[in-house]
This record gives structure tokens, C-alpha cells and sequence, in this order.
């Protein structure tokens, strides 16, 4: 059986000590090159100790010169740091980026919300805002795959079906968002030292997230009316995990029982999304190390007012997860192979 070459540029972080986790259990993949700056020469197990048993190279800092003896380059690092990769890739080569590099389809989006020039503008076309059950069939025909936020990919499963059908008001939406500690990276416990991290909840990005601008982008693909939406996230004292509260508005004749039922419907050969009974709560609990995103759609008080939970792992579904399942259905191996 061939295997498929792998390097993984920015391998230390939490998203990519995770990838690292699930691509060593992959049968088709071969990690071959283990990419970081400041953990040159160190094991990957000194990152997560549950590596420890696993044969896997030293860290490296990334040379170009290796992109000839690898397939798939994934990269989880600082925003622009993919980009200059992909000036490099060779024929053979296929970019899977976690980070923000290739979600966004126009440059002066990307320099407005990341106050950096784009430097590989003529790359954009030839990638991908992939949430694999969204465009499953058009990833194969993209040389860069651009894996979506946490944030997004908790919020633009439920949404964007709904809104596609007019099964649901396009202004007025609400999106209340709570996270892990994971999400803002390892540099968290740095720019947060004198605030008590573990033991408080807080808000922001208030009104100007930079996943907005991810989550404008992929509605308008689907809404061709005006729309509007208020998104805003908060950082909890957990370190993984991802809660989205969406609150819409229904059109005329639905209800909240046809919303869940459409919902299932539009997902049902989806292996990897889950329904809550109808009407109940979740909780990050329940999704906790898998790759699925758990939905659940709940009645209020006011009948044309209804919430929409939807819970994810924003390491793996939010994360790393989605790239697996990505490069498994670009390269035909089964969708939840090494993600199980």
C-alpha cells in the first residue's frame, strides 16, 4: 500500500501536535518532515507525551528543498507564513492550511482584517474555503485547501443550509460563540498572565473578530439578499471545545421542528454531523476528541424565534480534524479514516 508523504510546518503548536496525533495513525500517511523555528532538534513528545511511542522525525526548520520528497504540506502557522510556502509548491504538491492564509477570496479582505499585504495573491484562485461537507466535491480540483476557523465551522453548518433554502430571516441573526483557551494558541497564558485565565469568562473581538469576515464571505455565496448578523465570542476556563448559541428568526409556516428536520435532511449522508434530540441542550462534552459538530435546534417563548446549539472540538472538527477529513476526500481514502 503506498503512503502518501507528509510535512507539517508549525507542528508544536496545539493544532499541530493534534494533526500530528491523528496523521500518526493514519494508515496512508508517512510523516516525513516535522516543521518549527524555536523547537529545532526537539522530539515531538516533549509537546505531548502520549507521542512518546510513536517513530516519528525530529523537528526541522522547513527548507524548500523538501517539498520534492513530500505530497501534502499541512500548515498551522502564523498568518502569511503559508502564503510564502505556497510560491514553492512543485507539481506534485498539495498545501492543506489551517491557519487564515487562503480562507479569504479577496486580498483587501485579508489586508483589512489581518493588517497584512497578502504575498501570494496569485494563489488565491487555485484554492479552496473548503468545509468539507459543503464542498466535497470540489476539492479535488484545488491545489490549496483553506480549512475554515473554529468559530466558522461551528456556526456555517447550520447556517448555511438554512439560508440557502430561505427557511430562515437573513438579517437579524445572533451568534454567540464560547471557546477553550486552545483557540488563541499556546501564546495565550503569555498575553493573558495577569488576568486569572482559568477561573473567568470573557468577550472578544467585540464587533470586529477577524472570523466575521470568513463567515460574511460564505453567506453571501448562499444569500444573494442583504443580511445581516452580529457574531461574538467569548474565551472560557476550559481548554477545549467550542458552544455556538445562533439565534434566527424563522420565515413564514416554519417552525423549529421543521428547521431541525430540514437540517437532518440536508446532512443525512454526513457521517461526521450529529443531531441532538430535538428541543434539548448539548454541551462541548459531548463532542469532546471526535471530529463530529453535534447540532441541536430548540423552540423559544416566541414562535418565529428559534436556537440553534451547535457544539464542536475546535482542535479536531475546528481544526486539524477538518484538515483529515479534507485530504481524505481529496485522495479517495475513506472520509473518517484516522479520525475515528
Amino acid at each position: 500500500m503506498r503512503k502518501l508523504n507528509v510535512l507539517i510546518a508549525g507542528s508544536t503548536g496545539y493544532i499541530g501536535v493534534q494533526l500530528v496525533k491523528l496523521l500518526s495513525n493514519h494508515r496512508n500517511i508517512n510523516i516525513k518532515y516535522l516543521c518549527g523555528n524555536s523547537s529545532v532538534g526537539k522530539n515531538i513528545s516533549f509537546f505531548d507525551k502520549t507521542l512518546n511511542n510513536k517513530k516519528l522525525p525530529k523537528i526541522v526548520k522547513f527548507n524548500k528543498t523538501y517539498l520534492k520528497n513530500v505530497d501534502i504540506i499541512f500548515t498551522a502557522l502564523p498568518n502569511g507564513e503559508a502564503q510564502e510556502i505556497s510560491k514553492h509548491l512543485l507539481v506534485n504538491n498539495r498545501l492543506i492550511d489551517l491557519a487564515a492564509d487562503f480562507r479569504l477570496e479577496d486580498p483587501k479582505e485579508y489586508k483589512k482584517w489581518y493588517k497584512i499585504n497578502h504575498k501570494a495573491v496569485k494563489n488565491i484562485s487555485n484554492s479552496i474555503y473548503a468545509i468539507p461537507e459543503i464542498s466535497k466535491k470540489y476539492l479535488k480540483n484545488y491545489k490549496i485547501i483553506g480549512c475554515p476557523g473554529c468559530y466558522p465551522t461551528s456556526i456555517l453548518l447550520p447556517l448555511l443550509p438554512l439560508l440557502k433554502k430561505n427557511l430562515i430571516s437573513h438579517k437579524n441573526i445572533i451568534i454567540d460563540s464560547k471557546s477553550g483557551y486552545s483557540g488563541a494558541g499556546r501564546g495565550i497564558h503569555k498575553r493573558n498572565s495577569r488576568k486569572n485565565l482559568y477561573e473567568s469568562l470573557s468577550a472578544y473581538g467585540v464587533g470586529k473578530h477577524r472570523h466575521s469576515s470568513e463567515i460574511h464571505q460564505e453567506i453571501a455565496k448562499v444569500c444573494k439578499k442583504h443580511f445581516t448578523f452580529i457574531f461574538t465570542p467569548h474565551l472560557t476556563p476550559m481548554f477545549r471545545g467550542i458552544l455556538s448559541t445562533i439565534y434566527i428568526d424563522a420565515t413564514n409556516k416554519i417552525n423549529a421542528k421543521k428547521i431541525y428536520n430540514n437540517l437532518k435532511k440536508f446532512y443525512k449522508k454526513s457521517i461526521f454531523i450529529k443531531f441532538a434530540k430535538f428541543n434539548t441542550s448539548i454541551s462541548t462534552n459531548d463532542v469532546i476528541n471526535t471530529n463530529n459538530c453535534l447540532l441541536s435546534v430548540c423552540k423559544s417563548e416566541y414562535k418565529n424565534k428559534i436556537i440553534i446549539l451547535s457544539a464542536i472540538d475546535n482542535l479536531i472538527k475546528g481544526g486539524s480534524g477538518q484538515a483529515v477529513q479534507n485530504m481524505n476526500i481529496v485522495y479517495k481514502f475513506p472520509e473518517s479514516r484516522g479520525l475515528k
